[in-house]
């Protein structure tokens, strides 16, 4: 299947401007051909691709709707690290895992203040389409820990640390819930003073086995987790 993103509506399906120029330039593809388009919104257009000049459509055979989502629902707080090429390593597997969504959180350790969180969603985009997904991903803007905090439910989030001395839920103790939250924190962990604050908002700690993971590993790691647990 070759899977591109566009606007679809009850009248028409537009495909977008950048993936017009690569199914144009770079993928020379030609009429006729059968291409299908998603709104990464749990809607798929399927029909032929029609080509004129520079620009690309499609003569629409068949709409689907409401398409189903990935359960359980997984989203991952996690700190950016210093080299973002390693965050991006994270956003493309864990997108293709089915994660559901994805915040960029600042802490105290924080090193890298700056995200190109525009990049970040493009990468989401092409993994979702790589990975034949019809829900993309939520990518949000990069937010500061506290301020997370104010709009997560404690019943269904858990922090994944490596303060031994706290405790931790071991991961495959956690039970089936539809929608689940994961904060990972960045190179050097979060502070005493940030999980103490986790803990007073009712946030689980959880373990993640013996082996200190990196930051993105970690995150790998969630998103593979959740992914064998899927229905």
């Amino acid at each position: 299947m070759k899977l591109f993103y566009g606007e679809i509506t009850d009248h028409q399906v537009i495909i977008n401007d950048e993936e017009q120029q690569h199914i144009v330039k770079v993928l020379r593809m030609r009429d006729g051909e059968d291409i299908h388009v998603t709104d990464g919104k749990g809607k798929l257009a399927s029909g032929k691709l029609f080509i004129e000049g520079k620009k690309a459509s499609i003569e629409v055979s068949e709409i689907k709707e409401n398409l189903p989502e990935f359960t359980p629902q997984l989203h991952i707080a996690i700190a950016p690290t210093k080299n973002i090429d390693r965050i991006e390593f994270f956003v493309e597997k864990a997108v293709e895992m089915g994660i559901s969504e994805i915040s960029i959180i600042v802490t105290e350790k924080t090193e890298r203040k700056n995200i190109n969180i525009d990049k970040i969603r493009k990468q989401a985009v092409a993994a979702s389409k790589q990975s034949l997904r019809f829900h993309f991903p939520v990518i949000n803007d990069a937010v500061k820990l506290t301020d997370f905090l104010k709009n997560t439910d404690s019943e269904h989030t858990f922090v994944a640390h490596c303060h031994e001395n706290l405790e931790r839920i071991d991961l495959k103790n956690i039970p089936q819930m539809e929608q689940l939250t994961f904060l990972i924190g960045p190179e050097g962990d979060f502070s005493e003073k940030e999980i103490a604050f986790l803990a007073e908002n009712k946030v689980k700690a959880v373990s993640l086995g013996n082996q200190r993971l990196r930051t993105e590993t970690a995150g790998v790691f969630v998103a593979a987790w959740n992914y064998y647990n899927m229905i």
